[in-house]
């Protein structure tokens, strides 16, 4: 077996079969951007973009699948393993951002990763990482706990301590420090894995990969013909505003990637279409908008609730 053409294959067809069900959602086709790096780049290799925009659901969606080469590492890929700095690697993923046009209907972000690094007169070392995350404008309790309940019955095989481990981490990783508060409402997260080898850590991107549509469409589904107005429009601009920070400030794959000379268009598919920043602005107290703060962006054992 091929470990790296064994994950490619899995990636192309978890990247299809999202995008076709989103298409299927939308009704609208997403656009396909097949690239390659030429030669004397500082990355080698090939990717497929993927995006929707103005959609009759999504106002912005991007799927990603990348596999580049490289002659060195960057230090966001090794500050937590400092003896493969400077070393040959090869990475593979896929990464996605939905932003649904509904205020109503949360955005949602998911990503699967190997990375694998040939450290001079050593053997190849590969490592994983991934997880998924919900971000809503207008939080719904039944939303967040239909998600993480996926998420944790997703990783379950792998033990509930690993479960409640990256759970916590994804509440800890994504937060943005210089507001002290959380993007959204977390799901799972997980970074640097290796232990247990290779057949491990492909479990684990694929337990993460196969349940995104499970743990997302539904609300989609259920949330995307609500009716709203300007009212929650500006809002979600303003909260979409704090997901540019998180990604811009804080995300250790946007810096690995912009740092390490890869494709900025691709990168940046994140981004929402449209967003907003207003001078110390806060919620009126009791909105919808202030319940937001006070009962979502917080850790909570959503998964634990009774339902």
């Amino acid at each position: 077996m091929n470990p790296i053409a064994t994950v490619r294959h899995y990636l192309l067809d978890l990247q299809q079969q999202i995008c076709s069900a989103v298409a299927a959602e939308d009704g609208s086709p997403f656009r396909v951007d097949a690239w390659t790096r030429a030669p004397g780049e500082k990355l080698q290799g090939d990717g497929r973009s993927q995006l929707i925009e103005e959609g009759r659901v999504i106002e912005r969606g991007g799927c990603n699948f990348s596999h580049v080469r490289g002659g060195q590492l960057p230090p966001s890929a090794t500050q937590h393993r400092p003896e493969l700095a400077g070393a040959p690697f090869e990475a593979l993923g896929v990464s996605l951002v939905m932003h649904p046009l509904n205020p109503y209907a949360p955005t949602v972000h998911m990503n699967v990763r190997m990375l694998v690094a040939q450290p001079a007169g050593g053997e190849p070392v590969a490592w994983f990482g991934g997880g998924m995350d919900l971000t809503p404008i207008y939080g719904h309790e039944d939303d967040a706990r239909h998600f993480h309940r996926v998420c944790r019955d997703a990783l379950l095989p792998f033990g509930e301590a690993t479960w409640r481990r990256y759970k916590a981490w994804c509440d800890e990783y994504f937060f943005l420090k210089h507001r002290n508060e959380p993007r959204g409402v977390g799901g799972v997260f997980f970074d640097d894995v290796s232990e247990g080898g290779f057949e491990r850590g492909f479990g684990l991107m694929q337990a993460v990969g196969n349940a995104f549509l499970p743990a997302w469409l539904p609300l989609l589904q259920r949330r995307h013909g609500l009716p709203y107005g300007e009212r929650e429009r500006q809002f979600q601009q303003i909260r979409r505003g704090r997901y540019v920070e998180f990604n811009l400030v804080w995300d250790r794959g946007t810096h690995f990637g912009l740092h390490g000379g890869g494709r900025t268009e691709s990168i940046l598919m994140s981004m929402p279409l449209h967003a907003q920043w207003r001078y110390d602005w806060h919620p009126e107290p009791g909105t919808p908008e202030a319940l937001l703060y006070s009962d979502f962006l917080r850790p909570r054992e959503w998964a634990d609730e009774p339902a």
